[in-house]
Parts: structure tokens; C-alpha cells; sequence
């Protein structure tokens, strides 16, 4: 089995952990409406995506 032949150093593993940190998604405004929406989903507001209708939403 592999044995590490020297230490790691805290900011080697620091800097390795760092990748993982958490980070808030990011937001895009909704070409159709102007809502706010994540990337890559549709619209929940209006239903488009990618400048087409994707969802029927219905007025509440």
C-alpha cells in the first residue's frame, strides 16, 4: 500500500479543500419577464427557456 513519504502542509491541504467550498448559485434574469432565474432551468414565472415556451404555467 502507498505510503505518503513526507507530510502535507496546511496550505497544500488547505488549498485542496478550498475547491470544495460551497458557492451561491448563480443568477440570470429571465429574457422574457425579467425574473430572476438559475441557468440551464426554465423560467417557473413564465415557462420559457432559451427563448421558447418549454412550460404551460397557469395563471394562479
Amino acid at each position: 500500500m502507498g505510503v505518503p513519504k513526507r507530510k502535507t502542509s496546511k496550505m497544500r491541504l488547505r488549498t485542496r479543500r478550498a475547491a470544495n467550498r460551497w458557492h451561491a448559485p448563480q443568477l440570470t434574469k429571465c429574457s422574457q419577464c425579467g425574473s430572476r432565474v438559475r441557468g440551464h432551468i426554465a423560467c417557473p414565472s413564465c415557462g420559457y427557456y432559451r427563448g421558447r415556451q418549454v412550460l404551460t404555467v397557469e395563471a394562479a
